[in-house]
């Protein structure tokens, strides 16, 4: 059993239709899971719409939640970089706020954390369900292209859904980089990381806050992070 405190780290934009729901599941795992002692850190990464009230209302009603409030929208990556220097968790798991990938996983996350003494479980997409066609393949060929040109190999279909111990996230946070990719990042750093398959759903509710022109400046921020080619 994890004895540790449990960080959840959630970037939010333009999320006014799923904060609700997310809070309530995130919140139901943790106290079904026994994971009791934790801190639910919400970035508010400048939204336009009611997400802001609607978080300072659920931290109102619990004090194990933290909001943090960008004053424009400075992106997914910072928004994550935030609340990792934010947290004080023994261990965080970082998760967007769309419901995409589930709360549900959380407990097997910290439960294969223990069993095989590592550093980071990061969550590998075996189906992803509700994208196109051409967003699986671009996806595919994104990490296909970067893993042949760079010297730190990144895992196939995997985001930002992963859980990092507490050594992890100091590492990290003694990084000096700006619009740090995260995901790379955490990769290069090294310890043991080790993987956990899931099925990616469709977002619960509103719209993708990565059109195409974001994943093509995310895709080129990470090809001049890793590699010199």
């Amino acid at each position: 059993m994890f004895r540790g405190k449990l960080s959840i780290i959630v970037p939010c934009y333009n999320e006014e239709e799923v904060v609700d729901e997310t809070y309530r599941r995130l919140k139901a795992v943790l106290q079904e899971s026994g994971l009791r002692d934790h801190e639910l850190i919400f970035i508010n990464d400048g939204s336009r719409d009611r997400t802001l009230p609607l978080l300072r209302a659920i931290a109102e009603k619990d004090p194990l939640v933290v909001v943090l409030s960008f004053s424009r929208n400075f992106g997914h990556q910072p928004a994550v970089t935030a609340g990792l220097h934010r947290c004080r968790g023994d261990a965080a798991v970082i998760i967007d706020a769309d419901l995409q990938d589930p709360p549900e996983l959380i407990p097997q996350m910290v439960q294969k954390m223990l069993d095989e003494e590592a550093g980071v479980v990061y969550a590998v997409r075996d189906e992803r369900k509700g994208e196109t066609f051409f967003k699986r393949f671009t996806a595919s060929l994104f990490y296909r292209l970067i893993n042949g040109l760079s010297d730190v190999p990144l895992p196939m279909n995997t985001g930002d859904f992963r859980l990092v111990d507490r050594k992890v996230i100091d590492e990290f946070c003694r990084l000096e980089e700006k619009n740090k990719y995260i995901r790379g990042l955490i990769s290069w750093i090294g310890f043991k990381q080790v993987p956990i398959s899931y099925v990616r759903e469709p977002r619960f509710a509103g719209e993708t806050k990565y059109p195409l022109s974001k994943m093509l400046k995310f895709a080129t921020n990470a090809l001049l992070y890793f590699t010199r080619k």
